[in-house]
């Protein structure tokens, strides 16, 4: 991108980000809503435990390869017609989702529909950071993407406000519905930002994540994403799932999916800034500290009042770590391997995301109660946060620590 062209992408950050919102909104809407139509969805199809979390895992699995694919094509071919056709794709097979009548179809329309979600997260992040002035690098991409957690938030309300007249590929059709609709905008007003092609530039992938002592950086960020996504993942898939499990009616547990995800907009938003003024390490540090000690006091909290305020604690800290290190990882990578750099750290970090799911499933598969679940997670948060200080001394000289 020309100086001339991001200062005019600059100028209009503020509808960048709108539209930017809005697509992670529909994203967030679509993987909350394979939680919360999971309690209807499982009997009408027949999943056991372990069934439902390698559907659950399905749309990670895809967002893997999309992001891998997504973020090479779009240092290539542009951020925006990448981006336009991952949004298509995540809305064409949310409708394929709601149309599944057995295992299989399900999991190819979840898979598919990962691809889509996979081929527009690097973009996003991409844009974020190329329309954003550096001081204010961390803000501008949690306003972006805590449309996920409001998407999320909009598909637990729906559910818990329909109660259970709602038909679970209602939830699908509604989140294959709003991507498509969402295309007009994104041809017309979403800029092109990838920067202006150098043809002496180095586009080798692997020298731009492990060259010039970037190895350990890499690593660990994507030990970080992953570690992140297992608990992420787990809580948007099992949530209100491993409520109910604890004896509660099912708007209980939908309630807690709200709280997780309306407490993650907040986390995003207060994390994003104070890691802007302070620096990344810290904060982040402290939030991982916290995700551990919410997801551990969810194990023995029983009064619907505790596991609300529990559900939204770790909504907080877990998206408040996460959207803030999307920030952090692109600023690890040539500009003109961006998206390349954040498409791989997504798409490695987002085995975290397919692992979580599984791990749930298998646990309850095995017996495990629904506090057990929680308590066998929470160690993650705290892998995450020493990982995130090696990260920071392996990072010193990265323009998010300035």
């Amino acid at each position: 991108m020309t100086s001339a062209a991001g200062a005019a992408a600059r100028k209009g950050a503020g509808l960048v980000v709108l539209v930017c919102f809005l697509i992670a909104a529909v994203e967030g809407y679509d993987i909350q809503a394979f939680g919360v139509a999971a309690p209807t969805m499982t009997p009408e199809l027949g999943l056991g435990p372990a069934q439902m979390g390698w559907a659950g895992s399905a749309a990670m699995i895809g967002l893997v390869v999309g992001a891998f694919v997504g973020g090479w094509l779009a240092d290539r071919t542009g951020r925006k017609p990448v981006l336009i056709a991952s949004v298509a794709a995540f809305g064409l097979f949310s409708l394929a989702t709601a149309w599944s009548s057995s295992y299989e179809t399900l999991l190819l329309a979840r898979f598919a529909t990962g691809l889509g979600f996979g081929g527009a997260m690097p973009n996003l992040i991409a844009v974020a950071v190329e329309i954003s002035r550096p001081e204010r690098r961390a803000a501008t991409v949690a306003a972006m993407f805590c449309g996920m957690p409001v998407g999320g938030a909009t598909s637990a309300l729906i559910a818990r406000l329909a109660g259970p007249e709602l038909e679970w590929r209602a939830i699908f059709l509604a989140g294959g519905a709003a991507p498509l609709a969402l295309i007009p905008l994104l041809i017309f007003l979403l800029p092109e930002t990838r920067p202006e092609p150098d043809a002496a530039a180095d586009r080798s992938l692997a020298r731009a994540l492990f060259g010039e002592g970037r190895a350990v950086a890499t690593v660990l960020v994507w030990a970080a994403f992953m570690l992140t996504l297992v608990v992420l993942y787990l809580a948007l898939n099992w949530l209100p799932t491993l409520i109910v499990d604890k004896g509660h009616p099912p708007s209980e547990g939908f309630a807690a999916a709200m709280a997780f995800n309306i407490a993650g907009v907040v986390g995003s938003l207060l994390v994003g800034a104070i890691t802007d003024r302070f620096g990344w390490r810290r904060p982040l540090a402290v939030a991982y500290v916290g995700l551990a000690a919410a997801m551990a006091a969810l194990a023995g909290a029983d009064a619907p009042a505790a596991i609300f305020a529990l559900s939204a604690a770790a909504g907080f800290f877990v998206m408040g770590a996460q959207f803030s290190l999307y920030a952090v990882a692109p600023t690890l990578y040539p500009a003109h391997l961006r998206a390349a750099g954040a498409g791989a750290a997504v798409g490695v970090g987002r085995l975290g995301s397919i692992f979580g799911p599984l791990i749930a499933g298998e646990l309850r598969n095995a017996g495990a109660s629904p506090g057990q679940v929680f308590l066998a997670i929470a160690p993650a948060g705290l892998a995450a946060a020493v990982i995130l200080l090696a990260l920071a001394r392996a990072a010193k000289t990265g323009p998010a620590e300035h």
